[in-house]
This record gives structure tokens, sequence and C-alpha cells, in this order.
């Protein structure tokens, strides 16, 4: 089977939710999932829920536990950078059958990894690896890399109104 780069982006919710939906399919038609997180560390609900599948899924988070803001620090670039020369090796082994780069865009965005090694990564993938970055701010150069590319967009959100984060809704 053919793999595809998919993008999700865009500032409406459901970038990462739509990702999970994916590695929830592939895991239950058996396929190897790699989940890579990228600018996340805070505990969230979908690591109880896909510890469940250990069998299949695989989940690496590379963020200090904090979120970035203005000029990322030495130990924000340090885990980043790590975490994707980790995917290289990943993907190079071809032993997984979708890789899924959680806030990927976001981190390039902030510019914790280059866009460039992105890219890289895009196109020495093997060719049976289905690839999914997420995140808003996608780099137009990783919008053209990619087979399917989906903008969330944002017309309402709750947040707006003050309501914060719910556990299982969330985080």
């Amino acid at each position: 089977m053919k793999g595809y780069v998919q993008v999700y982006t865009g500032d409406g919710k459901g970038k990462t939710t739509a990702a999970l939906g994916l590695a929830l399919r592939a895991a239950g038609a058996g396929l190897k999932v790699f989940i890579a997180q990228f600018a996340k560390g805070t505990h969230t609900s979908e690591l109880d829920a896909l510890a469940r599948f250990a069998d299949l899924v695989t989940v690496r988070r590379y963020g200090t536990g904090r979120f970035v803001r203005g000029t990322p620090t030495d130990e924000d670039l340090r885990v980043a950078r790590e975490g994707l020369d980790e995917v290289r090796r990943i993907l190079l082994a071809g032993q997984h059958d979708l890789v899924i780069l959680d806030e990927a865009n976001v981190a390039t965005h902030l510019r914790l990894l280059p866009v460039d090694s992105v890219l890289a990564l895009i196109d020495s993938r093997p060719e049976h690896i289905e690839l999914v970055l997420t995140g808003r701010n996608a780099d137009p150069r990783v919008v053209e890399a990619a087979d399917l590319v989906t903008e969330m967009h944002k017309v309402k959100h709750y947040f707006d109104a003050g309501v914060p984060a719910r556990k299982g809704i969330e985080t």
C-alpha cells in the first residue's frame, strides 16, 4: 500500500483529534502507529486512551512541559531536534505504517524545528508510510509537499467566551 502525506492545519479545533482518529482507525486495522508530539509536554487524556493500544501505538513527546512563548530556549530547541532525529530513525526503519508528527507545523512556525529538516523528512520517508503533520501555521512549502491538506477554520469557539479546557474534551 502506498502512503501519502497529510497536513491538518488552520486556527480551528480538531487537528490533533483528526490525527488521533486516524491512528485509532489504523490500529483497528492492525497497522503500527508512531505518534511524535512536538511542543506538548503536559499530560492529556489521549495518552491514557492510547496506552490501551500499546501493542500497536507508540507515543513520544518532545516538549519541555510548557508552552513556548516568544523565543524558544536552548532546552526547547534541543528537545524538539532530538525528537526529529528519533522520528527520522523511526521512519527510515520502516516498521510503522502511520507516523504522526503532532504540532510539527507549530514547531516549525516557532522555529523549534527547521522547515528544511521537516521537508527532508517528508522526502526521505519510505513509500509505504502514511505521514501526518498537524498544527496551525503550516509552512507553505510543507503544504506544497503534502498530498492532502485540510484546513480547520474556527467559526466560533467557546474558549472565546472564557470556557477553560475540559478534561476528556480538550485535555
